[in-house]
């Protein structure tokens, strides 16, 4: 760190924080996989970057990311009880990414839907470290200091999510094969073809649907090849001519925006191996679709 000259006024806190702005929500996101709750935790990092002396700081952005880090380690821990309770199955809000495709990261890593569900079996603070390294580039000292550590415990609480993840992760495939996947998907429920579209599905898909108690949806995953392409036909049956669907970015990847009658309905992503689409998911909770209005 080097010495930061001294900072009194707003417009310097201003400047300051802007630039790691879209860092910090890219932190916070990928530990809750909400953009409302990382929202939340950007705006307390200000309100406290405000308030703090800041001519002591000598490195305003790591003052930020550590304090951006603590908050979101407080929130996850609140977050997994509430998700234990959460009507249905819960899925990540989904964000748009086509004018940032990363969030603000050195690496596309933990946005794909697939992968921020596998961090809800994390620790939060494995989950933490995960994201630093993985997604920031963090050094493993600098992660160490920031969630009060041992250099050599944090290496191995590393080691461990990195594990985690792995014995939890299926073979993938390349982004041009899950996207051929997802238009074949799309071109097949669109003619109603059950056939075809169950041709697409891997034998022990799952299909999960986030309605969040709100609005009409599967309450439990629904899983195997036959079940879940029925569900799917089913709920394009229902749309009917009212359904248009547009392909978006959406965490990194193409996903699908489905409006009925002009407005949001569901944004549908898809995770798929050589065996085919293993899991498709379903957003239908309308507070967690404000970003495609």
């Amino acid at each position: 760190m080097t010495d930061h000259a001294p900072d009194t006024t707003l417009g310097d806190a201003v400047s300051a924080f802007e630039p790691v702005r879209r860092q910090l929500f890219g932190i916070a996101y990928r530990m809750l996989g909400s953009a409302t709750e990382a929202e939340d935790i950007v705006q307390e990092a200000w309100l406290r970057w405000q308030s703090t002396d800041r001519s002591v700081v000598r490195n305003p952005a790591a003052f930020l990311v550590t304090t951006t880090t603590r908050l979101a380690l407080n929130a996850a821990t609140t977050a997994r009880a509430r998700h234990e309770v959460y009507v249905g199955p819960w899925l990540p809000e989904p964000v748009l990414t086509a004018d940032d495709p990363t969030l603000g990261a050195e690496r596309n890593e933990a946005l794909e839907v697939a992968v921020l569900m596998l961090l809800e079996r994390l620790t939060p603070t494995e989950r933490a470290v995960y994201v630093l390294r993985e997604a920031f580039d963090y050094p493993y000292a600098q992660i160490a200091e920031v969630l009060e550590l041992s250099e050599s415990n944090t290496r191995q609480i590393a080691h461990r999510a990195k594990e985690h993840l792995a014995e939890e992760r299926h073979e993938t495939v390349s982004t041009e094969q899950r996207d051929r996947l997802l238009q074949a998907f799309v071109n097949a429920a669109r003619l109603g073809n059950l056939e075809a579209l169950e041709a697409l599905l891997a034998e022990n898909v799952v299909a999960l649907s986030d309605g969040g108690g709100v609005v009409s949806a599967s309450r439990r995953p629904v899983v195997g090849r036959d079940h879940v392409g029925r569900f799917l036909a089913g709920i394009v049956k229902k749309g009917g001519a009212g359904f248009e669907v547009v392909p978006v970015q959406a965490n990194g990847q193409t996903s699908l925006l489905v409006s009925l009658d002009g407005a949001p309905y569901a944004v549908v992503s898809i995770d798929a191996s050589p065996a085919g689409i293993e899991r498709v998911f379903l957003v239908v909770n309308p507070a967690k679709l404000g970003a495609f209005a």
